[in-house]
């Protein structure tokens, strides 16, 4: 006994779009035209489905095809979910050409402090339906967990799965406060700086390998103060406690800070805009992207 409860539980939905479009057309050739296959596979489609339910769906004969009352019953049920796949296909493609909604963007301490309040400001103005949830974090793999959908980094990622962008660099500098230096000498050479007090990292090893990259081994016992939180440690310059190493236009801002020159030229950090693949799906993703590539790839540090 023919059971609809049965059809819709062993149906295979693309089986159903095929006899949707038969019936639709009322033959196995308008059919395949309309769903740009050929007859013969369609045919095939048709018997797999008759198989998979136990029932005939079409009477054959040299008039045609004829649906049987199976197939008028299921035909109701096939153009619901007709609708159904067309509204989702529809909001789906809303969804990825959307541009209002919330944009996750994670960035370095210094940058997500100093850099990209100006930018967002700008945003904001220009895509008023936006918000941006901003993760200030020194972590590289923010997005491999799906935890940002915009990350700026200092280095450049090396996974498959996603984009990267060099939009520009950022000078580093040897900083110290001028009533510092006025109480101890200014060093001249990357040995003078022995024996002053120095701002530098815990965990991270960026300084240290810099230090080698010119010649000198150091290790952290270096630093009189260590602390990897990059706003603590720029601050702990300017405030006084030693010398220190940051961004050469933060250094600029501050008339109370002296640039120190060592004698060794220290390299630029990077910036790299990095999302996922979603970037080529979601408009959103896209405009806040390209956006903060445009203003960072201006920005003259």
């Amino acid at each position: 006994m023919f059971s609809i409860q049965k059809c819709i539980a062993a149906m295979n939905w693309e089986l159903l779009k095929i006899f949707g479009a038969v019936y639709e057309s009322g033959s196995l050739s308008a059919g395949a035209k309309l769903l740009g296959s050929s007859q013969p596979t369609v045919g095939r489609n048709i018997d797999q489905l008759e198989s998979q339910l136990g029932i005939v769906l079409f009477e054959r004969s040299r008039e045609g095809l004829a649906p049987t009352d199976a197939a008028h019953e299921i035909a109701s049920y096939a153009k619901q979910l007709g609708n159904i796949t067309d509204q989702i296909s529809l909001l789906s493609t809303g969804l990825a050409e959307a541009v209002g909604g919330t944009v996750r963007i994670t960035a370095s301490q210094m940058v997500a402090t100093f850099v990209l309040p100006e930018i967002l400001k700008r945003l904001f103005e220009e895509q008023t339906s936006l918000d941006v949830e901003l993760v200030s974090s020194n972590q590289v793999d923010n997005l491999l967990r799906r935890e940002a959908d915009i990350a700026l980094r200092m280095v450049r990622p090396t996974q498959n799965e996603l984009i990267a962008k060099k939009v520009n660099e950022i000078p580093i500098g040897v900083f110290a406060h001028k009533d510092y230096l006025t109480k101890h000498s200014t060093p001249s050479n990357p040995e003078d700086l022995v024996g002053h007090r120095i701002v530098g990292y815990d965990q991270a090893d960026m300084i240290i390998r810099g230090f080698k990259d010119f010649g000198m081994e150091v290790s952290k016992d270096f630093f009189t103060l260590r602390t990897d939180d990059q706003v603590a440690s720029w601050m702990a310059v300017e405030t006084g406690v030693g010398i220190g190493f940051g961004p050469r236009f933060l250094g600029k801002r501050n008339g109370d800070l002296v640039e120190i020159d060592p004698g060794a030229k220290l390299p630029p950090l990077p910036i790299w805009l990095v999302t996922h693949r979603e970037l080529q799906t979601s408009k959103r993703i896209r405009t806040v992207f390209d956006f903060l590539s445009d203003e960072l790839s201006q920005i003259n540090f």
